[in-house]
């Protein structure tokens, strides 16, 4: 096992240069059906070149027509790749034409028993796989275009017509290989459609997972029309906003400050996965997160906190490396709350209530480099944590309360 990995590894960037040519310059989604076509044309010139050679040994002068048909095929198929340079669908016609002309003309030679119509049935899956489905009329005039060389080359050809005469056994050893071949060409057609199908969905699926939580994609694939609206009963929430962040942007310019920020983001997002939070938004440069939603979570509040000690930490350290005054100032609060899916065409997940305007005011009237909580939430976690005083201070919406700077977790 270990030789074949070795010589596969080898290998495989010859054959990765070999089905990239000619697609260097296109679009994703054109180069994987590009790829495929040139992977088509090289089997075609390895089948192709086989069969020339069983013609030329056979040492039988009526058989060097066919022979010779071969060849110019292989020529053409190997053309392929370089087509590719004029444009998109240049390749896969010039390939089409070639077999379609090939096919007519050994169904001449050898008559319809040999079986060499039978793959002009490749013709209905491979236009469509070949172009696109946005050439749907091109691709159905060579569907239909395949139908009606097939009928006719049954029609015109049988074997009393043939331009050639061969015996049995060569004869139900070509309708074996074109049985196969056509076969072959069928399934791998609809394998790439269905794998273009499925790898879509996984990228889908993958843009969703960083937009949505886990369990809500999963409902929303179950009940694409169901509204999501969840209440919770006790849940926590958590902003954080970069204090001296927008002076810094304008000094930085917007290159460094997009890269300092995807920094920023980046981190918390993986601090966030590590202790459990639900990343809710940014804006800008302020971070919403949650826990407890959407899957509950007895120890949300104790999650959210070390998540907030640990979003500290990064903002403290990315200063430090890119050299510039920055901090977070941290608000969190614990309650009640909304939580659902907002919007149609770029929908969000999204909370509201009390419990989120708490944790923004608590965020808003706090000091740069430190967490502000409500008494409840000091109360929740004082066992664990370790809190000061920063006094009893007005809350928009909530009057006068008494509010605390979380510090650290207690040194067990």
């Amino acid at each position: 096992m270990d030789i074949l990995q070795k010589i596969w590894s080898k290998i495989r960037p010859l054959i990765e240069l070999f089905l990239s040519f000619g697609t260097e310059h296109y679009p994703p989604e054109t180069r994987r059906r590009l790829r495929v076509m040139n992977a088509v044309a090289y089997l075609i010139i390895i089948a192709t070149l086989a069969y020339s050679v069983q013609h030329l040994l056979h040492a039988d002068i009526k058989l060097m027509p066919v022979a010779i048909i071969n060849i110019a095929l292989v020529f053409v198929a190997a053309w392929v790749p370089f087509a590719h340079r004029y444009n998109e669908i240049a390749g896969g016609m010039l390939l089409i034409i070639a077999e379609y002309s090939a096919q007519f003309a050994f169904s001449a030679y050898y008559g319809h028993g040999a079986g060499m119509q039978m793959h002009y049935f490749v013709g209905a899956a491979a236009p469509f796989v070949i172009l696109g489905l946005h050439r749907k009329k091109l691709a159905l005039a060579l569907v239909l275009s395949g139908v009606g060389l097939h009928l006719l080359s049954w029609k015109l050809f049988p074997a009393s017509r043939a331009l050639i005469n061969v015996d049995t056994e060569m004869l139900e050893h070509l309708y074996v290989n074109a049985t196969v071949t056509t076969t072959a060409l069928i399934a791998a057609s609809v394998y790439y459609a269905y794998a273009l199908v499925e790898r879509a969905q996984g990228e889908v699926e993958k843009l969703l997972r960083n937009i949505l939580p886990v369990s809500i994609i999963a409902r929303l694939n179950a009940k694409p029309d169901e509204v999501i609206a969840d209440h919770y009963e006790s849940a926590s929430v958590l902003f954080l906003d970069i204090c001296g962040f927008t002076p810094l942007a304008l000094k930085l310019g917007p290159g460094e400050t997009v890269k300092i920020l995807n920094e920023l983001v980046t981190e918390f997002d993986q601090v966030s996965a590590r202790f459990g939070a639900e990343k809710i938004k940014t804006i800008g440069d302020a971070y919403m997160a949650a826990s407890g939603i959407p899957e509950i979570d007895e120890n949300h509040l104790q999650k959210l906190a070390k998540t907030a000690l640990a979003l500290q930490t990064v903002v403290k350290r990315v200063a430090l490396l890119n050299n510039i005054k920055i901090e977070a100032r941290i608000g969190i609060a614990t309650g009640p709350l909304t939580a659902g899916v907002i919007g149609t065409h770029k929908f969000s997940y999204d909370i509201w209530g009390d419990t989120v305007n708490l944790a923004s005011r608590m965020e808003s009237t706090g000091k740069p480099g430190f967490i502000q909580v409500p008494s409840g939430v000091k109360s929740a976690l004082e066992n664990d944590f370790i809190f000061e005083s920063a006094g009893n201070i007005p809350v928009k919406g909530f009057g006068e309360i008494t509010t605390y700077y979380l510090i650290d977790t207690k040194k067990s």
